[in-house]
């Protein structure tokens, strides 16, 4: 009975050092998942730390330019200057940099006169335009000064020289003259700063455009340009020739510019942009340009 009571201990001792052993295995494993957890989560922090530190997580370039702002247009106190009319403002956003975009004009004079607006290097002023065009902010105004420098000046629907939107803009595409010769007479031989055809904004003060342009009916070359180019006139330049041939009344300030026939333009358009398959002559057919008035 004792050596059968031993083995009953022997066995029962045996079994409960395999079921200590098991737990104590067990255990081990847990531990050693723990801490490969540990460790992992460890590397997963440094890594990303460092990724974070490297700008890994920064705004995506792309999207960031995206949402810039294409143009800006400044506030015009209408209070301050009772011939500003308006319109609303042109978006700032999503709009088109590249190819082109048709201008008519239709005036009492004859055919009416395209123009074909870069968008390319005046973006701004072709969307200052277009915004206008769609208010009708053009329609029944009077081109209101033939100036000296050859040109055919329209776009403000008061007629004085001081109209425009409640909004301005900045110059694009002045254009630029030879370095070399400083002096006030243009270099002999120098191509014209504006060729005939040129359309380019005017503003008062330059640099505040608002939707006053001119169209030039013959060259213009000078060692200071002032006139941001947004196009060149493609069809109806002897329209334009005629009415710069005009006579020429006092405007009421004194200067003989204004034409004694009133010179309306009855309607302006803008069409859609279209992407040049192949790159085009600057908007003037020669060196931008920019004016000055509103």
């Amino acid at each position: 009975m004792a050596s059968s009571r031993d083995r009953q201990r022997k066995l029962a001792r045996a079994k409960l050092d395999r079921q200590l052993a098991r737990r104590a295995a067990t255990v081990r494993r847990r531990r050693q998942i723990q801490a490969g957890v540990g460790a992992v989560l460890v590397l997963a922090l440094i890594v990303a730390g460092s990724a974070w530190a490297l700008g890994a997580f920064d705004s995506d370039p792309k999207q960031n330019t995206a949402a810039e702002d294409t143009c800006l247009w400044t506030p015009q106190d209408a209070t301050a200057n009772t011939n500003l009319k308006d319109a609303g403002t042109p978006e700032t956003k999503g709009l088109p940099t590249d190819g082109t975009r048709a201008m008519t004009v239709t005036t009492n004079q004859g055919a009416p006169i395209t123009v074909e607006l870069n968008l390319t290097n005046s973006p701004c002023a072709a969307a200052s335009i277009s915004h206008l065009a769609s208010r009708s902010f053009y329609d029944n105004t009077k081109c209101h000064e033939i100036t000296a420098d050859g040109a055919l000046r329209c776009g403000d629907p008061s007629g004085t020289g001081l109209g425009g939107p409640t909004y301005s803009f900045y110059d694009e595409d002045v254009p630029t003259v030879p370095s070399a010769s400083p002096s006030a007479t243009p270099a002999p031989g120098q191509p014209p700063t504006y060729p005939k055809g040129t359309v380019a904004m005017i503003s008062n003060p330059p640099g505040s455009n608002g939707s006053q342009f001119l169209i030039f009916f013959k060259d213009l070359t000078t060692t200071d340009p002032k006139y941001p180019v947004i196009g060149r006139v493609t069809g109806g330049l002897d329209v334009v020739e005629k009415i710069g041939a005009l006579p020429t009344v006092d405007n009421g300030t004194g200067a003989k510019v204004k034409p004694k026939t009133d010179v309306v333009i009855q309607s302006l358009t803008v069409g859609e942009p279209v992407t040049a398959a192949a790159p085009s002559p600057s908007a003037s057919g020669a060196p931008a340009s920019s004016p000055s008035a509103g």
